[in-house]
């Protein structure tokens, strides 16, 4: 599972203009893995005097960020509720870890290099969701990007007419997309929906499809 969510986070970045690089392929033995960075990521074209990012990352918010890295959490069980952010302390390992310290180095001075984290979801509901962000904030993390968001804009940038084969994730959500296994968001809310199909006649007459 860790691989395919680390190619869901890279695909998202790179469709959105970042270089990405992997900090490494492997888990050095003398090392946690919780303690590893999977992602530094750079965005050659920012955009300036737009105001900061707000903490929970949407993709439009992207185009502000400079640099950053990236620890990715496919716990796609898992909701970020204060209680689970409280019992996994090794969310948070990276934060101090000697893999991040030598990674800001790798980075150079120049600018402010954001902690990002990628995560399955945060709580429904406000006063838990207000929680669990200033846990994460109190812990060195400067934002978070929601599974949902990523997947929900692959989803939405991918063109079915168009060959994806450097890319198979891109490709399988290419296929699904052009054989409809993706509903429309609910209340048409973000785009418009596709043409509905053709109602039966007012006289009964049955589809004939059917």
């Amino acid at each position: 599972m860790g691989a395919v969510s680390e190619t869901i986070v890279r695909e998202y970045f790179e469709l959105h203009g970042f270089f990405v690089r992997q900090q490494r392929k492997f888990v050095a033995p003398n090392r946690r893995e919780d303690e590893e960075v999977d992602f530094l990521v750079f965005n050659p074209q920012p955009e300036a005097g737009r105001p900061p990012a707000p903490f929970v990352l949407t993709s439009a918010d992207l185009r502000v960020i400079t640099r950053a890295v990236v620890v990715v959490k496919g716990w796609h069980t898992e909701t970020f509720s204060p209680a689970v952010l409280a019992n996994a302390p090794e969310i948070f390992r990276f934060v101090e870890s000697a893999s991040f310290r030598q990674t800001a180095r790798a980075f150079g001075p120049d600018g402010p290099l954001l902690k990002l984290l990628v995560v399955p979801a945060l709580p429904q509901h406000a006063a838990a969701r207000d929680q669990s962000v200033e846990l994460l904030r109190g812990k060195g993390i400067d934002g978070v990007i929601p599974f949902r968001t990523m997947l929900s804009d692959l989803i939405d940038r991918i063109e079915i007419n168009r060959n994806y084969q450097k890319s198979d994730l891109l490709q399988v959500i290419r296929i699904l997309k052009n054989y409809d296994f993706f509903k429309e968001p609910q209340l048409e809310l973000f785009k418009s929906a596709r043409k509905r199909r053709a109602k039966p006649e007012a006289n009964g007459e049955a589809d004939a499809r059917y």
